[in-house]
C-alpha cells in the first residue's frame, strides 16, 4: 500500500490520541487505537505497529516499580499467556481479516459495556483462573494487542495493594510485548517495508502523545476521561461489526 498524506495524517492523529490516553491513564493505547487504525490499514499491519510503540512507552515510563512486581502471579500467567500468544499469532497470520475484525469489534463492544456498567468491589479469584485469563489474554494480545484487560481483571482480583497491582500489570504487559515481538518477527510481520516506514514516520507522534498525556494527568479527571474513551470505543466497535457483517 502507498503511504500518502491522506493516510499518514489520520494515522498520526490516531497514534497520538492513543498514547495521550496511555499517558493519562497508564493503559488503553492499543484498545483505543485499533478500531480506528483498521479503518485505514490492514489489521496485520496495525497490530505490529502498535506493539513497537507499546514497548517504547514501557521503556520510557521505566517500569519504575519493578521491585514490587508480584512475581508469583506473573509466573502463573506466563505459561498460559505464551500458549495463547502462539495460537493468536497463527490466527492473525492465516485467518480472514473480515472474521478477525468482527471478533475485534464484538470484543470492544463487550469490554466497553462491562467497563461502563460494572459496580462495586470485584470478588477475589482463585489461582486456577490464571489458566483461562492467561490463555484468552495471550490470544487477544497476539491477534489485536488488546489482551491487557484480561490480565488486569485477573490481577485486580488477586492483589489488594494498588502499587503492587499497577506494577504487576505493567510488568506482565511489558513481558507479553517482548514475547509478541519475538513471535511476530519469526512470523515475518516486520519484513514489510511499508510497516517499517510507518513505524519510523509515526514514532514522534507516539512520543508526543505520551508527553501530552503525562502533562494532562494531574489536570484532568482520569475517571471521566476513561468514560469518554469507552463511549468512543463503542462507536468504533459497532462500526467494525456493521462493516464486516
Amino acid at each position: 500500500m502507498e503511504l500518502g498524506f491522506d493516510t499518514v495524517a489520520p494515522l498520526a492523529l490516531i497514534v497520538m490520541l492513543a498514547y495521550t490516553v496511555f499517558g493519562l491513564t497508564g493503559f488503553g493505547s492499543s484498545i483505543t487505537a485499533m478500531p480506528l487504525l483498521v479503518q485505514l490499514i490492514p489489521l496485520k499491519m496495525a497490530v505490529p505497529l502498535m506493539l513497537v510503540y507499546d514497548l517504547a512507552s514501557g521503556l520510557v515510563l521505566g517500569l519504575k516499580n519493578l521491585k514490587v512486581v508480584e512475581r508469583r502471579e506473573v509466573l502463573r500467567l506466563v505459561p498460559f499467556m505464551l500458549a495463547g500468544m502462539a495460537a493468536g499469532t497463527f490466527v492473525l497470520a492465516h485467518a480472514p481479516e473480515r472474521i478477525l475484525l468482527l471478533v475485534l469489534g464484538a470484543f470492544i463492544l463487550c469490554y466497553a459495556a462491562y467497563s461502563l456498567l460494572r459496580r462495586g468491589t470485584p470478588r477475589p479469584l482463585g489461582a486456577i483462573w490464571s489458566l483461562p485469563f492467561g490463555l484468552v489474554g495471550g490470544t487477544f494480545t497476539a491477534m489485536f494487542g488488546t489482551g491487557g484487560p484480561f490480565y488486569t481483571i485477573y490481577l485486580a482480583r488477586r492483589l489488594a495493594d494498588k502499587l503492587v497491582l499497577r506494577a504487576t500489570i505493567s510488568g506482565t504487559i511489558f513481558f507479553s510485548g517482548l514475547a509478541r515481538l519475538a513471535l511476530f518477527s519469526s512470523a515475518g510481520f516486520y519484513r514489510d517495508t511499508t510497516l517499517l516506514a510507518l513505524v519510523a514516520l509515526l514514532f514522534p507522534f507516539a512520543l508526543g502523545g505520551l508527553w501530552l498525556g503525562n502533562r494532562l494527568h494531574s489536570r484532568l479527571p482520569a475517571a471521566r476521561v476513561v468514560q469518554a474513551i469507552w463511549g468512543v470505543l463503542i462507536l468504533g466497535g459497532a462500526s467494525l461489526v456493521l462493516r464486516n457483517l
